[in-house]
């Protein structure tokens, strides 16, 4: 999961990865298949491990606003996680994909998708709560938390400290402290 995560699908080499695992290229491909069937193992256990924080602290929450700053504290702490890699492996497991890899990069695009619905039901669920006014774009909010959160992560790759990163998500919270122009149009 980490040469994964540190370098991405495409610059992830079968040899840093049969390296990373102390195994040879016969046993990695008689374990996993393909190169892209080991990633798809990487982000299910990223899922399961380092990358469950923001999902569980959106659903775990008792307001909208609790759950969304948790959620992207929990971005952050998770794209700073790895020694070698920084950002999210969803995020920026495979960017720019060759045309080989579009299928590959058509699962991340929908691992994004449930993201951002995972986010869109929390933010509906706040509304019904009356954590927020009804008059709310639940659509937008969720696409600009979304978007966030990725930015986050691209952030956190290049470098960027976590006092910076923990800034934006403070920053961010005014949208839902009472000081958002998000109404549905």
């Amino acid at each position: 999961m980490e040469v994964f995560w540190a370098k991405g699908y495409e610059g992830a080499q079968v040899a840093d990865l049969t390296s990373a695992m102390g195994i040879n290229p016969p046993s990695f491909y008689a374990a996993f298949g393909s190169k892209e069937a080991a990633f798809r193992e990487a982000l299910e256990l990223y899922l399961g491990t380092a990358g469950a924080g923001s999902m569980r602290a959106l659903e775990e929450a008792e307001t909208v606003q609790e759950a969304i700053e948790a959620m992207l504290r929990a971005s952050v702490e998770s794209a700073l996680a790895a020694p070698h890699a920084k950002g999210c492996l969803v995020v920026l497991g495979l960017v720019n994909c060759a045309p080989d890899n579009a299928p590959l990069g058509g699962h991340l695009t929908e691992m994004r998708h449930t993201t951002f619905r995972l986010i869109h039901q929390r933010i509906e669920r706040g509304v019904r709560e009356g954590d927020l006014p009804a008059h709310v774009n639940t659509q937008a909010l969720a696409a600009f938390y979304c978007t966030v959160m990725q930015g986050l992560s691209l952030r956190a790759r290049d470098g960027a400290p976590r006092e910076e990163l923990l800034g934006t998500v403070t920053l961010s919270m005014g949208v839902l402290n009472g000081r958002t122009g998000a109404r549905r149009v």
